[in-house]
């Protein structure tokens, strides 16, 4: 097995690290403090990225996921926009998480278009920012339990329900909203809707103050008898029982690995800051065996094994999306392993720092409450264990819960 990452991506991964160290990480703190004031550093980013993006074979970004291998290729083994998503997100997430979910359209909902948007739809829906609205006050981790309905009328739905927890709901141009076409049919009625900011009946209610992540907005969404044009649903408008609601849930196929990429990120920038700090304990070239080495030297190796295996399970889930292999059982471990790895890390550097760690000093106190989100949000530490032992014992969501 070749585990290095694919050399034509290495422009990309070290113009997204040069990012991360020369914006990013020198901004951090300020946004970090003023929660919900908007990172203007980041709009000459995003038209770097745009840039980047127009003509590219390699895209970046979130808005580029799903760009996979067409029917004539299948024989051919691809690293495509998955793949490269996942690396720059890395190194960006090296600087900042909250800055990166900032990030104009490269919003979850940019990863959704991506993954079941049709032709027209991909073309008339470039360039906008989209966010992602799934969450509501009764359904969070069981997402087939959403109760905001979508009603046809003519060449219209009707959107009427709540959605909280939006990340970048506000800032974004618009909202990808999961919404049921009938409650009695149950998940296979999901379907996901973009809805304009601006639309009649959308209204912003709050923003939340967050443990982490401040410099990412996170919003509480209305709908209100809101009419959406039925040309802007999302996949087949047609409710198919036997295939439940997969299309909608193939997005999570392809974020759950962007979520995972953010993670170790964090992770990554925690233990290299962490060595930084207590280089003087350290043995520069692995030498002590474990049972010799200090208690500092000894738990880093480990951390950084685990960083390790996050960030192959993470790079297998993006390179089967990038393949068109089915990889929802992949795609949770990478999310699970990656979300728990990077909580882990990023508490035990602080640790190890004492004093320093815990202080506004560094930056590793804040790396810290940044990572609990990359665990929650996505689907949570115990869902996506669920979907896993579901695929593995092929049982359905009825059969085990």
């Amino acid at each position: 097995m070749n585990l290095e990452s694919p050399k034509k991506f290495a422009m990309l991964v070290e113009q997204a690290h040069q990012v991360a160290l020369n914006v990013l990480r020198p901004v951090s703190r300020k946004y970090d403090k003023a929660e919900h004031a908007y990172p203007k550093e980041l709009d000459m980013l995003a038209a770097l990225l745009d840039g980047m993006n127009e003509g590219a074979t390699n895209a970046v970004g979130a808005a580029s996921t799903g760009t996979g291998i067409t029917e004539k290729d299948t024989a051919t083994i691809k690293n495509g926009a998955n793949m490269s998503a996942a690396l720059s997100i890395m190194e960006m997430c090296w600087g900042d998480v909250g800055l990166l979910l900032a990030m104009p359209r490269q919003g979850l909902g940019n990863a959704a278009i991506a993954a079941v948007a049709n032709d027209e739809q991909l073309q008339r829906f470039k360039g906008k920012w989209a966010a992602m609205a799934i969450t509501e006050p009764g359904a969070g981790s069981d997402s087939a339990a959403i109760r905001t309905t979508a009603v046809r009328d003519g060449d219209h739905y009707i959107l009427n329900g709540e959605k909280i927890y939006v990340t970048s709901g506000e800032r974004a141009d618009s909202v990808v909203v999961w919404a049921t076409l009938d409650k009695q049919v149950g998940r296979a009625a999901i379907k996901s809707f973009v809805v304009d900011h601006g639309t009649p009946g959308m209204t912003v209610t709050r923003l939340e103050h967050k443990l982490g992540i401040k410099a990412s907005d996170t919003a509480a969404i209305n709908f209100m008898d809101c009419r959406v044009p039925a040309e802007n649903l999302l996949g087949s408008p047609e409710i198919d029982v036997q295939k439940g609601f997969g299309g909608v849930m193939q997005t999570f196929d392809n974020t759950r690995p962007l979520v995972a990429a953010m993670a170790v990120g964090v992770a990554e920038a925690a233990i290299q800051r962490t060595r930084e700090l207590l280089k003087d304990q350290l043995s520069v070239n692995y030498a002590h065996p474990p049972l010799q080495a200090s208690y500092v030297e000894a738990t880093l190796d480990r951390l950084e094994a685990e960083t390790e295996a996050a960030r192959l399970l993470t790079l297998k889930a993006a390179w089967m999306a990038d393949n068109k292999q089915p990889n929802s059982k992949e795609a949770s471990i990478a999310k699970a392993k990656a979300g728990r790895v990077a909580n882990e890390v990023t508490l035990k550097c602080v640790e190890l720092c004492g004093a320093v760690g815990y202080g506004e000093t560094e930056l590793l106190e804040k790396w810290a409450r940044d990572s609990k989100i990359l665990d929650i949000f996505e689907g949570t530490q115990q869902i996506q264990l669920l979907i896993i032992a579901r695929r593995l014992l092929n049982k359905t969501s009825a059969e085990l819960k």
